[in-house]
């Protein structure tokens, strides 16, 4: 079966159960929602004044009687500088658990040593909104036998409020947490900002381990995380290295020529109509999409202009244009850099949100329908404004899908940023290697070679061609590149589907297949 973008989907997938077609990026919410299935969150009680705290993580896990078959979870706010993960996957694997589904909200490199337990049975299958490093090959030649499912930032909230993913046991690292399990991430010794990933696990997992390095007197404020739903609380040596968060595809570019693409990308925003009093405003984690808030903030300045809100993951230039008075507020459900956690403490109008009022497509608050603008970046885009983030070019998997599809719907002006190739590998090209978010959400293409929009926006390639930008099709650029670099080498894979992609809300837009061993 083809879905509506084209994509061959199989109707059914063993281990996984019947699939549920892409038929737009607004085409499913548009047929309702009532009728979707939910899962309440599970019963607790706790008998007054029994203490909470374990010894060890140990102690915590074996408290919660893990079994073969559960699930579990994690954050991925500390990104490469996570302590934890790896940690409690030894513990449950020494246990002698088997067939573990993992649902951490992002996988990183940092993880890579339990790749192990991905070839013993200890790990059978994965939720995740992206995956990294030696993990992200493994999987892609096979390693795993159910294929694993990328989702979205909003795509994982709705998974688990539908019961898709059915948590048995949370494990959330907190920089401070008190003896009942109020826990933050906005200060101790290893704080790294927002919470807003692990909300929905500490909800509706049946268990919830709060694991800190910093126990502090109660009550813990600000509280993140409330004692409610957590059942036991253990304090480490380390949960981790905060230092390591802005690192990868969070380091702020330094290259000249994504600095350019960060310019015109910010010249777009400028003419588009949009850039007007009161706007909201998203930049992703790519390296040139966040020096785009560093030339936005100088525009802003020039032209007195101040926004409403700023949304999503945060970094340094956001905070400092909240403190100069340039925004109303800021939206954090995830600090891209360890010093942003003072800013949440300290100002209140840097306010932490969960991902369900960030990008939950299942809720009537979803922030990212609020948002005007918001840039993002690519590994690669096809000729009908199609993006992939989450396969190299030699078709692994080794990114993520993130929030890029939620806050691409929802946006009035989706800007995506990248260079027109690189390493000598074309990124606009006539076909990709797996489509996360559909091109029907991306209103404009900048590369330092040229500014191409979508052709269903016709009112915005006319401002931004009177405002002198060098507008260019997207065929013409395509076809400059490859006579420049040659044609992509195809990629050879095998029959066998190693994972899935899931659109935001629910459905299939693309699977990911198994790469051929031509060793």
């Amino acid at each position: 079966m083809k879905n509506v973008i084209g994509r061959e989907v199989p109707e059914y997938i063993e281990g996984i159960g019947k699939t549920d077609m892409f038929i737009g990026a607004w085409e499913k919410l548009k047929k309702g929602w009532m009728d979707e299935p939910t899962i309440p969150p599970p019963n607790k009680a706790k008998m007054p004044h029994l203490s909470k705290m374990c010894d060890t993580l140990e102690d915590a896990i074996a408290k919660t009687s893990p079994k073969d078959g559960m699930t579990v979870s994690f954050h991925h706010h500390l990104r490469n500088g996570d302590n934890i993960l790896v940690r409690s996957i030894e513990i449950l694997a020494n246990m002698g658990i088997k067939n573990i589904t993992l649902a951490s909200s992002s996988l990183n490199e940092v993880h890579n040593p339990i790749l192990k337990y991905l070839k013993d049975g200890t790990i059978t299958k994965i939720w995740s909104s992206g995956i990294r490093g030696d993990i992200g090959k493994a999987i892609s030649e096979g390693v795993l036998d159910i294929p694993v499912i990328i989702h979205s930032h909003g795509g994982r909230v709705r998974a688990i409020h539908t019961g898709k993913i059915n948590l048995d046991l949370a494990i959330v690292a907190a920089s401070a947490a008190d003896e009942e399990g109020n826990a933050t991430g906005s200060h101790g010794k290893s704080a790294f900002g927002s919470l807003g990933y692990a909300s929905i696990d500490m909800r509706y997992s049946k268990q919830v381990i709060v694991i800190t390095d910093t126990i502090v007197e109660y009550p813990c404020i600000p509280i993140s995380i409330t004692q409610n739903f957590v059942d036991y609380v253990v304090k480490v040596d380390s949960i981790g290295d905060a230092s390591k968060i802005a690192t990868g595809s969070t380091r702020i570019t330094k290259s000249p020529m994504d600095l350019r693409i960060a310019k015109l990308a910010a010249d777009v925003i400028e003419h588009s109509g949009l850039f007007v009093p009161g706007f909201s405003f998203q930049v992703g984690a790519g390296g040139a999409s966040l020096a785009v808030a560093k030339f936005i903030r100088e525009k802003m300045i020039k032209s007195e202009i101040k926004g409403s809100f700023i949304l999503g993951g945060v970094t340094s230039y956001v905070v400092d244009m909240l403190n100069e008075g340039l925004f109303n507020a800021i939206f954090d459900v995830q600090s891209f850099d360890a010093a942003v956690s003072s800013s949440l403490m300290e100002n209140s109008n840097h306010i932490e949100i969960p991902a369900a009022l960030y990008a939950n497509p299942y809720n009537c608050g979803c922030m990212t329908n609020k948002l005007d603008i918001v840039v993002l970046g690519a590994l690669e885009i096809d000729l009908d404004f199609n993006v992939n983030v989450i396969t190299g070019s030699d078709g692994t998997i080794r990114g993520a899908s993130g929030g890029h599809s939620d806050t691409a719907s929802g946006a009035n002006l989706t800007v995506v940023v990248c260079p027109s190739f690189r390493g000598r590998l074309p990124i606009v090209k006539k076909s990709i290697h797996t489509v996360v978010t559909p091109g029907e959400t991306i209103d404009v293409l900048v590369t330092e070679r040229g500014i191409c929009v979508n052709p269903l926006k016709p009112e915005l390639e006319k401002n931004l061609k009177n405002a002198g930008l060098n507008v260019r099709k997207i065929e013409d650029l395509q076809k400059e590149v490859e006579a420049i670099v040659g044609k992509s080498k195809e990629v050879e894979y095998t029959d066998k589907i190693v994972g899935l992609i899931e659109y935001r809300d629910g459905t299939i837009i693309d699977v990911i297949r198994q790469v051929k061993n031509n060793g």
